[in-house]
């Protein structure tokens, strides 16, 4: 909804503070739609995302303000576009379990590596959200969190495991990060005590992934991306029992609606399993074929 406010604002000369929600019509969602996709070039996945929140926002409007019924549901009946129909790309458990098994232990950069990877699946955030992190945001205390700021200035808190807090401990102490006028600084940093960049975590995973490969190449697809670890822990959370809405709070999503995609995916995973072990158990001729006999039998019913 900012992006949209920030729209009218700035496309249509209407102030968000003062605008009225009947001078909100489908219309002006319908431009504000082509405008993401012929000035931001936005792909329909992305666009319809975008659609799905102001829908999302007008279904609460539609029970608080009954004058505008008529064009919310205007609003609510724009189409969607159809989009790929890609699979989630995420690794098993075992492959993430080998590429964190990769980093030297006996190094403090083996310690820092370890900590980055195990830390951005725990807690699926975005690379952007980790390299943004600093110590201040740990709680190690029980109950052991770590709070992410995310997409719009959304800040949300995500529970810590023990078996990854064990790492991040480690990183911290070595590190020297428990020290209180390093509260402030980036949890992150490379040699110059600058924040990690996108780039700079990237190779760390390419890194540790490579060598993983080597070990089992079998478990591993052609490509793996930061954001693929946080697809990796959506899908493991979802395949555990952890419930959609759950799985949304942890990921930062604001709709739901963004979440399904989880679901969708592993039951198109569990149906390409199905298929890829299925066996044609039927007879390749019916019994019938060539028995003159039982068709004209049956016949007679």
């Amino acid at each position: 909804m900012v992006l949209f406010l920030d729209y009218l604002e700035k496309y249509k000369n209407l102030n968000p503070e003062k605008i009225l929600i009947k001078e909100i019509k489908a219309e002006l969602v319908i431009d504000f739609l082509e405008y993401l996709q012929m000035v931001r070039k936005v792909n329909n996945s992305t666009r319809n995302l975008r659609l799905a929140g102001i829908k999302s926002f007008f279904r609460f409007l539609m029970y608080q303000n009954i004058e505008s019924l008529y064009e919310t549901q205007r609003i609510l009946s724009i189409h969607t576009k159809k989009t790929k129909n890609d699979l989630v790309k995420y690794i098993s458990k075992d492959a993430m379990k080998l590429i964190m098994e990769q980093p030297n232990l006996n190094t403090k950069r083996g310690v820092r590596q370890l900590a980055i990877i195990s830390l951005m699946y725990d807690s699926a955030a975005r690379v952007s959200e980790l390299i943004n992190l600093t110590p201040s945001m740990l709680r190690i205390e029980n109950p052991s969190t770590i709070r992410i700021t995310g997409k719009g200035n959304k800040v949300r808190l995500v529970p810590l495991m023990d078996a990854q807090l064990i790492h991040l401990k480690n990183y911290i102490k070595i590190f020297n990060l428990d020290n209180p006028v390093n509260q402030l600084q980036p949890l992150f940093f490379n040699s110059r005590r600058e924040k990690l960049t996108r780039a700079g975590v990237t190779y760390i995973l390419r890194a540790m992934v490579n060598k993983a490969r080597v070990k089992n190449p079998e478990v591993f697809p052609d490509k793996i991306s930061c954001h693929t670890l946080r697809h990796t822990k959506a899908m493991h959370m979802l395949q555990a029992g952890l419930e959609l809405i759950y799985i949304r709070d942890i990921l930062g999503h604001s709709s739901i609606e963004t979440t399904q995609i989880y679901a969708k995916a592993d039951t198109l995973q569990k149906r390409i399993a199905l298929e890829n072990t299925y066996e044609n158990l039927s007879p390749e001729e019916p019994l019938w074929e060539g028995n003159k006999g039982l068709i004209n039998w049956l016949k007679t019913f």
